[in-house]
Formats: structure tokens, sequence, C-alpha cells
């Protein structure tokens, strides 16, 4: 099909994706300049994530019964000898994936909580497209991991609209009669419009937990305070046992403290350091331990669609392009042995007909994040490795001669959030360092999905509209799609698009 006829397919179905007026799409009022503020100082341009993510956490305080009420259902769940079932699309997809890894990490052997993402284990590296946008798509994975009666599914989505997660959740309400949640971050009265998400917050077989916490600090960012409210909110009930409502709230409560606590600033001399190695043409290997590996992971791959990175290589790919950075467990022998220890478990590819091999277990292991993997990137490429490590209740970063020590203690949940919370603005200020977004614009956006095509053609039409142009929006619409089959994997269509106006 020729861009012009796939740009006619989306624009029929296009109002299903105008989400501009959702709240996790808005622009927030407090980082108008952050990648300006960055370029006169780090340490302030840290600070003021910090304010956001503080802010977000803020607000959770409010949500402490809704909170308590999916602790002891998970309790009960579990009780009763049936499972628990998370899933989500892209950054809710990966803290899925995160929460199921440290549950084994505590209950090592035992089979009774289980993650999944649109586009299977794959997609923690590269997300499939059109994968977010089936419903159908969410119902098979869910149905496909053995979910039964009985069982009980946690589905989240940072808009509250994703195709996949609803489809799991109506799917999830249908088959068992413990009633599935659905945690999402935006207001109802925003969200009921859209057909597929009235569906849910109106069906009475659905648990809804709306956890709003305002725009996120890059417009349209869920990475950012959204997956880390997500996160925290699914995390305390299902990796701490509480015995009543009063002591699951003194915990909660001191919990927010305690996760408002660690200075950001002292990210400041890595992230200039890491931006300066990324302007010198070399690249950067993330070494780290099976206790902190998924949460690095997170953070790195999320880079690539946010900011229009090339992936992750793939050993299995002809004349690869390399990434700016990657992730390895440098104790790992082999790539099978790495993604093991990664998870804690085998990892669960897709080998759907349809999909062609495209996200099997083979192409899986390509991601080669091994020791071996390392020494071997390390050959092609100028590398510089940057550590994070656990070891006796203190997460150690260490990189281009600096080194921080955060003794947070043992607990594996605290201690995945604050990395989570340390790295996101760490890789977001290098970007903006780098010129990859403007003031709080997601200007490098990659448009791989519906979702991101209706995105980049807003901020287009914006850009446009600060630039004295106009062009409506079924014209930008028409020219993201020409842009698409042209453009490479690290270059911004949206400025691209803007420049053709």
């Amino acid at each position: 099909m020729v861009p012009s006829e796939k740009a006619k397919e989306f624009l029929k179905i296009a109002p299903q994706f105008k989400l501009g007026h959702l709240v996790t799409e808005s622009f927030h009022p407090k980082t108008t300049r952050l990648s300006f503020i960055a370029e006169e100082s780090v340490e302030a341009a840290h600070a003021l994530l910090q304010e956001v993510d503080r802010d977000a956490l803020t607000i959770m305080r409010s949500k402490e019964g809704d909170l308590w009420a999916l602790a002891e259902a998970i309790k009960q769940t579990l009780s009763n000898g049936h499972r628990i079932y998370m899933c989500g699309c892209g950054a809710t997809g990966r803290l899925s994936l995160v929460l199921e890894t440290l549950y084994r990490q505590l209950h090592s052997g035992e089979d009774r909580v289980f993650s999944f993402m649109a586009g299977g284990d794959f997609a923690l590296i590269k997300s499939v497209e059109s994968f977010e946008d089936r419903t159908e798509y969410g119902e098979k994975q869910l149905m496909e991991l053995g979910f039964r009666n009985g069982d009980l599914l946690l589905a989240s989505t940072e808009g509250g609209e994703t195709p996949f997660v609803i489809g799991a959740a109506n799917k999830a309400a249908f088959v068992s009669e413990n009633k599935p949640f659905f945690l999402y971050c935006n207001p109802d009265n925003v969200l009921e419009p859209i057909h597929r998400s009235r569906e849910v917050i109106q069906n009475k077989n659905i648990h809804k937990i709306n956890l709003t916490v305002g725009a996120m600090s890059i417009s349209g960012s869920t990475r950012m305070q959204a997956s880390t409210v997500l996160m925290l909110a699914i995390g305390v009930g299902l990796l701490h046992r509480h015995r009543n409502e009063i002591e699951f709230g003194t915990f909660y409560q001191n919990y927010l403290s305690r996760l408002m606590e660690t200075d950001y600033s002292q990210m400041a001399p890595f992230t200039s350091a890491e931006a300066e190695v990324y302007r010198k043409k070399t690249y950067v290997n993330y070494v780290t331990d099976p206790f902190l590996g998924i949460s690095i992971l997170t953070d790195t791959t999320e880079r690539s669609p946010t900011f229009s990175l090339r992936a992750f290589e793939n050993r299995l790919d002809p004349n690869h392009e390399h990434g700016l950075c990657y992730l390895f467990l440098p104790e790992a022998e082999t790539s099978e042995h790495a993604w093991t220890e990664l998870l804690w478990r085998k990892p669960r590819p897709l080998h759907w007909d349809e999909l062609d091999g495209k996200i099997s277990h083979e192409r899986v292991l390509g991601f080669d994040i091994s020791g071996q993997g390392e020494v071997h990137r390390s050959k092609i490429i100028p590398t510089k490795s940057f550590s994070v490590f656990y070891q006796k209740d203190t997460v150690t970063f260490k990189f281009q001669g600096h080194e921080l020590n955060l003794k947070w203690g043992s607990d594996p949940l605290f201690n995945h959030l604050m990395v989570k919370m340390l790295l996101n603005a760490h890789s977001t200020l290098i970007m903006g360092l780098l010129g990859r977004y403007q003031g709080n614009v997601m200007t490098w956006v990659r448009p791989s999905n519906n979702k991101l095509i209706d995105r980049a053609a807003r901020y287009i039409q914006q850009l446009a509209k600060q630039a004295g142009k106009s062009a409506t929006y079924e014209t930008v619409v028409e020219k993201i799609f020409e842009e698409i089959e042209i453009v490479n994997e690290d270059e911004p269509v949206v400025l691209r698009v803007l420049e053709k106006l």
C-alpha cells in the first residue's frame, strides 16, 4: 500500500486516536523551558524533573484507599490458590514485566505471577508495529498464558484508551469471576467520549483505579510520571503483605515520603558526561547485575521510540546500525543465560503464524545482552562502560570517573522505583542536551502506531503555527506517511515534515 492510501486508511479511523485533549498528552506548565534549562544548568534541570515527580507522588497520597483494595484482592487471589496476571503496552508493558521479575526475585521458584506486554518479551527491546492497536491481540496473549476463572488481571494503561489493554481487561472480566483491575492516568470525563474507554469505565465487572497525576514532564512521555505511579500502585500490593488497612496506610505514606528524599541533582555529572560521550561519536554500554537489570534495560530501550534513536542492534540483522547505548549482564556467558537472569525466568516470545518469526525466541536472543555480547560490541565500535550495581543495601553508579553510592536498603520495589526515576530524568536530560526535544515538546517522537501518528501530527501543527505556517490535519498526516517510508530510524519525522510544509 502506497503512503497516500495508508494515510487515507488512517484518516478513516483518526477520530478514535485524536487524543490531544488527554491530560497525559498535554504540556506541563513547569517544564516548558526544560531543554533550555538543561543547557544552562543540568543540576537545575534535574531539580525541576524531581519537582514534577514529587508533585505526582504527592497526589498519590490520596489514592491510599484504592490501593488497599487492590492489595487485598492480590492477597486473596494468591491465598485462594489462583494466579496474578499483569499487562500493558510500551512503558506499562515493561513495568508489568519489571514487577513480575521482582516477584520472582522474592519468591524464587514460585510460578504464581505472570506478565505480558503487547508484542511479547521481544517488545522489551523494540516495539512491535500495530500490536498496541489490536484488542484481539490483548485477548489472545492473555489466554495463551493460561488465564482462567479465579485468576486476577491487573491491566495498566497510562492513557486509559489503549486497545490492546482494553481487550485483555474485557476478556478477563468475561473469563474470571475475580474482577480485573484497570489502572489509568486520565480523568474519566475526558476518557468517556472515547468509545473503547467508556466501555471499560462503565463495565461493572471491572474495578477501576484512576491515577491521574497531571501532565508528563515531557509532553506525552508516559514512561515518566504515569508509569512511575502505576508501578508503585501495583507494586505495594504485589510485593508487600499487610495485615490490615491501618498498617497498609502507615507503610504506604512512609513509602511515598522516602521516594521523595533522594536528590536527583547528584546525577548531573553523569548526565553531562554521557551527553559528551555521544557528542564524541562514542557509544555507551550499561553494565549491571540480575537484581537491577530489568529496570536499567527499560530506561535504555525506552529512549529509542521517545527520541528516535536506533534501537539495540540485533546480531541476526545484516549490516545493523548500532544503538547509542546497550545493556549487558557481564557475568552471563550466553544470550539465553543473560535473558533468563534478566527476567528470572525463560523468555516468552510469540510464535504466531501471522508474525512470520519476526519476534520469535531466536529473534529475542539476537539481542545479546551477555558478557560475550559486550565484548563483541566493544570490538566493533568505541564504547564507554556505565555500571550500576546493587550490593549490601547500596546502589552504586559509576561512569567516566564519577561514582555515586545510594544506600536505599534491601526493598527491591523501592530500589527499582528510584533507579527508574533517576535514570528517566538522566536520559531525558541527555536527550535535551543533544537537541532531541524542544522545550518540553517531543519533536523526535517516532510515529510507530496510530496514537503516535496523531501525536506527531498535533506537534507538527503546533510548531507550524508558531512558525507562522498553517496546514490541515489531513495534509500533515499524508506527509507523515510519506516520511515514514523514507526516513531513517534516527531521524525526526516531525521536524522533516515541518521543513517541507
